[in-house]
């Protein structure tokens, strides 16, 4: 298993496509009082490195011990939501919108 360390210096992809404004305090701050959870560190710190976007290739599948119908053993991990409001991209303040629109259980932060 990789250490955090390994996983954090090479986990984005190329592109800029769903990159939020670098994070800060106050974003992070108003992230969880709007979606009333504590967001965990390690999220945070790699959205730290950088706010959303495509995920490395190295890094786009989870392992699962549930079949999907994408794989026997792994959930793909194309591209993650940052936190902001930049051009109309998708965020994880959108995560009420969308667990409804989704019909999802509740809390969730996706």
């Amino acid at each position: 298993m990789a250490r955090f360390d390994e996983v954090k210096a090479t986990f984005w992809g190329e592109g800029r496509y769903g990159v939020q404004p670098p994070l800060t305090d106050a974003v992070v701050q108003d992230a969880e009082r709007r979606l009333g959870v504590r967001l965990p560190a390690l999220l945070l710190e790699i959205l730290r490195v950088r706010n959303g976007g495509a995920v490395a290739e190295l890094w786009n599948a989870f392992p699962t011990d549930v079949p999907t119908s994408w794989s026997e053993n792994h959930v793909p991990l194309d591209d993650m939501m940052g936190i902001g409001r930049h051009d109309g991209q998708s965020s994880l303040l959108d995560t009420a919108y969308l667990v409804e629109e989704w019909g999802l259980p509740s809390p969730l932060v996706l």
